[in-house]
């Protein structure tokens, strides 16, 4: 037996012998079991925190606000709810124990907040930490956690990229580290397991439906969620190394409540419908930009295939095709049953949520979910031994068709013939009409199978010292399925079921990760002292494999690529990744007013050679609860004072796998029959890690009472080392090869963040939450770029999201053609004038969130705001004069309005000239312009039933909405995903009803 086996033997036994020993351990005879309603003087408050103070044995409320605990006579309870007063009360042998919260903006600091290895609460955290919880994100209708978080969090960035179900999104959390796109992206952490977010999707089956990959984080339940927390800084970061560089957001599911057992219900239905769309051109106006297009190229008979002018089709049929082909309604139903319940030892809650929802083009097309989630939590009866078990399984299908119909709503000329003929089929027009809906005559399905498993085991080996293990495990499974048939194409091609297509992709990654932890806690007159080690094991693999299947005998085989006479395996991809770390925390707290915590870690990927495997990172974090000084203890106006700061470092290795070595594929080119191998990567064995060095001083105030809380934080993050492609020469078969780049980006930034109590009446209270940041992109250094092929894409000392472009001055009075500057003096306009630098990134974003609760009544509604440029419909549209429709902006053209109109003159292609100079006008200036906008991201509005209405049964009723309201002056239909070719974010209405009996 190898030393390894023996150690993993050891381990087992000894866990075993601590389960055992803690499973006959029985209770004191002095302990009580301590009962009792917890309550807001009205309304019953589920999810309260009962704890027994000064230690971490604790409990929460049931959907009814009960709650049980197992303590001693001479305990204290402490029990908190977030924006309620918490209340400190001595058990005194009493065994039932009832408690009415009053709210008040005093209790934000008292909740305990998750910072992954460790708990802290908001006031006396060191470092970053934003948080959202349940309440907030049940006010929305959403799929995705990401979508829970827009506007609602300082310093994270979050784009919806599409409106289609399923859809990506961007998230950026404290600017752009990396100059690789994917190496930008946090880290996931869902029950203590990391969860990958890269797409186990092929562009191959899903292209043309989603702006970027279906996001595996839609396997996520929001609805099973309880708290999301994102940790921003070093003090926060560092103990994850390197894989915190980029931010990391923490998500906890829902745990059960002690207590009887008490069931929730949970039930809406939404209405969706595209937030924008743009204004069109009519069959006149469209016509007539045709005829002066065909005039202006000397064209006097049109051609046989201008169909929309020469008569083929109806020059009065007037069609808005963004209201027939996007301009439909979805639909979202969600039902979710829960049971909770348990005793003073062992605590239990069991979940289950359905969800359809359809999209708003043509036909019947759904997005699914079946998602499962179980809890148990025990506690042997001495509270020595301590387990907790977390499942959740989501099971997600999608039948939506594999092409997003956007563009063609924008592009199809008004005049274009009917969907359908009059037998109900789909009309071609003789064959002078490419349908639009052809492609739903083939399918696309995707179905993905997602398990996050969890287990916690701790034992307290003395009364300050815990022994504990984390023991993670997460399964995803993706099968997408797409299929061309002959029928997709016009009849007047003749295309046969031989050019059917099959595409079928298959996913599959799991990793484990296991995490032993020693905590130690010590506590002497004035001083406290927690230490925490442990260390870390993860492994994870991937598989995908994408084939492709053509030949069919009858588009009745085509879903069986078996029919198929042949068969290409597009890619194959096989890769593990391992991941060891050592970490530690110490954390020193002096008078409850001085606060010192260090952490480090010490990480070892297998994405890197032998001798640049292992790196060390670090941070150092204090606070000074300067409020808790004794100068400041009778101050009225000051209630709460803390300077904070922090420096470490983090780093990354988002670089995928195998990097270092030379890498092979397989060849899809014969040679006598037999495939054979071609070289894909090059040996580059001296790369190492990115490195991120993170500042942040920052100052909270809380005034009154904290009826006003102040936060404002600045904070310098330096990435370097970057990890990027250095070109190589094309006589090398290699486009580049895997190394260090010597390039510095820079994210400096300040965030503001603001709470208030404006009034707090019994009956009647108003509070308000608002957060506003300013961030700072720059690229410090980049040796050689003027010679790399980078020179075209960054600029020294400019943010690193700019688009370099001609610079566009105007139409010239005589050509009625686009000019453009000349940066070089050469009398021509190439590549190398495209010298003018549009900055895309966001100056300043925010949210303003208001609660109103009068009675049995609540409002809630949150404004999203963004300060931008971006890109404007210029980019996306076609040369204004060919046979596409346009937005009614590209009326203003040429000679109409002279060298002050917007649009150069009309051509059908035919004018080189005016076609070179369209290209150019798309990457210049001209189609970037302003893309802020203010969101009423979100409104509920909620009735609480009254208790005397329905005895032991508490419930709601909620009206909400999604995106309801856009203010910008963007020239496009939406500013957020600024595209006229994907779909835009929906605007939805809710309607839906919760009860706890």
């Amino acid at each position: 037996m190898t030393k390894n086996h023996k150690s993993v033997r050891w381990r087992r036994i000894f866990v075993c012998c601590l389960f055992l020993l803690s499973i006959s351990m029985t209770l004191s005879a002095q302990d009580l079991l301590v009962s009792g309603e917890v309550t807001d003087g009205n309304l019953p408050i589920s999810g309260a925190n009962v704890i027994i103070k000064n230690t971490t044995n604790g409990v929460v409320t049931d959907f009814d606000g009960h709650y049980t605990i197992t303590a001693r006579p001479t305990d204290t309870l402490q029990i908190s709810y977030l924006g309620y007063t918490t209340l400190t009360i001595p058990i005194q042998n009493r065994t039932n124990i009832n408690v009415s919260l009053q709210e008040d903006a005093t209790a934000l600091g008292e909740v305990q907040i998750n910072a992954g290895y460790y708990t802290t609460t908001d006031r006396e955290k060191t470092g970053s930490i934003a948080r959202i919880t349940a309440k907030e994100i049940q006010k929305q209708p959403i799929s995705n956690p990401l979508a829970a978080m827009q506007g609602r969090m300082a310093g994270v960035n979050i784009t919806q990229n599409s409106g289609i179900p399923g859809g990506g999104f961007n998230i950026q959390i404290r600017g752009i580290n990396s100059l690789r796109n994917n190496g930008n992206a946090p880290l996931y952490i869902v029950n203590g397991v990391p969860y990958n977010s890269q797409s186990l999707g092929s562009s191959l089956t899903s292209s043309g439906l989603l702006a970027s990959a279906t996001s595996p984080l839609n396997s996520i339940n929001p609805s099973d969620i309880e708290s999301i927390e994102v940790l921003k800084d070093a003090d926060a970061t560092a103990i994850y190394g390197s894989r915190g560089a980029n931010g990391v957001v923490l998500i906890t599911t829902k745990s059960g409540t002690s207590e009887k057992t008490s069931f929730n219900l949970q039930a809406f239905t939404s209405l969706g419908k595209a937030t924008a769309t743009m204004d069109m051109m009519d069959t006149a106006q469209y016509l007539a930009m045709r005829r002066e297009a065909y005039a202006n190229d000397g064209v006097t008979a049109y051609p046989a295939n201008a169909y929309d002018i020469n008569g083929a089709w109806s020059p009065t049929k007037n069609t808005d095709w963004a209201k027939e082909l996007i301009g439909g309604t979805s639909y979202i139903k969600n039902l979710r049953a829960g049971v909770s319940g348990g005793n003073g030892n062992t605590t239990f809650l069991l979940s289950g949520t359905y969800r359809t929802e359809s999209t708003v083009f043509p036909g019947d097309d759904t997005y699914s979910q079946a998602a499962v989630q179980s809890s148990v939590s025990h506690r042997s009866s001495n509270d020595k031994f301590k387990v907790d078990l977390n499942l959740n399984y989501a099971n997600n299908k999608s039948t939506i068709q594999a092409n997003d119909l956007t563009a063609q709503a924008y592009r199809l000329a008004p005049n274009a013939p009917d969907l359908y003929d009059g037998n109900g089929n789909l009309n071609w027009e003789n064959g002078t009409f490419e349908n639009p809906l052809a492609n739903g005559l083939g399918k696309y399905s995707n179905q993905s199978k997602n398990l996050i498993a969890n287990a916690v085991l701790s034992y307290s080996v003395a009364p300050n010292l815990e022994l504990k293990t984390s023991l993670g495990y997460n399964d995803l499974n993706l099968d997408e399925a797409r299929t061309l048939p002959s029928t997709v194409y016009n009849p007047v091609y003749g295309v046969s079921s031989r050019s059917s297509i099959l595409t079928l992709n298959s996913g599959k990654r799991n990793s484990w990760i296991v995490e032993p932890q020693l905590n130690w806690k010590h506590k002497w007159q004035d001083h406290e002292l927690e230490v925490l080690l442990g260390t870390t094991f993860q492994s994870e693999s991937s598989d995908i494999l994408t084939q492709r299947g053509t030949g069919f005998s009858s588009n009745g085989l085509i879903n069986s690529i078996g029919a198929a006479t042949i068969v290409q395996i597009l890619s194959d991809q096989l890769s593990e990744y391992r991941y060891q770390a050592v970490f530690g925390r110490v954390n020193y707290r002096f008078k409850d007013r001085y606060i010192a915590n260090i952490t480090g870690r010490r990480d070892g990927s297998s994405r890197f050679g032998p001798k640049n495997r292992f790196a060390n990172f670090g941070a150092i974090g204090a606070a000074w609860i300067f409020s808790r000084e004794k100068f400041l203890d009778k101050s009225s106006f000051l209630s709460f004072g803390k300077l904070r700061g922090s420096y470490g470092t983090t780093g990354s290795d988002q670089i995928g796998d195998y990097q270092f070595l030379d890498t092979y594929s397989i060849s899809n080119n014969l040679y006598n029959g037999v495939a054979g191998l071609q070289p894909t990567r090059l040996f580059s064995p001296n790369f190492g890690w990115e490195t991120n060095t993170k500042v942040e001083l920052a100052i909270e105030l809380g005034l009154f009472r904290d009826r006003v809380f102040l936060s404002s934080a600045w904070y310098n993050n330096r990435s370097s080392n970057q990890l990027v492609g250095i070109p190589l020469p094309a006589t090398t078969g290699f486009n580049n090869i895997q190394a260090n780049l010597d390039a510095v980006i820079r994210n400096r930034g300040l965030e503001l963040e603001l709470r208030t109590l404006n009034i707090d009446k019994k009956a009647f209270s108003w509070s308000t939450t608002a957060n506003l940041t300013i961030p700072n992109n720059k690229l410090l250094r980049f040796d050689g770029l003027e010679g790399s092929t980078y020179a075209n894409t960054y600029v020294i000392g400019e943010p690193v999201d700019i688009i370099k472009g001609y610079h566009f001055t105007g139409i010239d009075a005589d050509s009625g053609i686009y000019q453009f500057e000349d940066y070089n003096d050469d009398g021509l306009i190439t590549s190398a004038d495209r010298q003018y630098i549009s900055d895309v990134s966001p100056q300043w974003f925010g949210g303003l969130n208001n609660r109103i609760t009068y009675k049995n009544w609540e409002l809630d509604f949150l404004f999203q705001f963004v300060r931008q440029d971006g890109h404007n419909y210029i980019y996306s549209s076609n040369l204004p004069g060919t046979m596409t429709n346009m937005p009614i902006e590209v009326l203003d053209h040429w000679p109409a309005n002279g060298e002050n109109a917007e649009i150069q003159r009309y051509t059908t292609g035919l004018n080189s000239q005016v076609f070179s100079a369209y290209f150019r006008h798309r990457t210049s200036n001209a189609a970037i312009s302003d893309a802020s906008y203010v969101r009423l991201k979100s409104l509920s509005m909620t009735y609480n039933f009254p208790k005397k209405l329905l005895g032991s049964v508490t419930g709601s009723i909620y009206l909400q909405g999604q995106n309801l309201w856009t203010i910008t002056n963007y020239k496009g239909a939406d500013p957020e995903n600024q595209s006229l070719t994907f779909l835009p974010p929906l605007r939805q209405l809710t309607m839906g009803t919760i009860f706890n009996f």
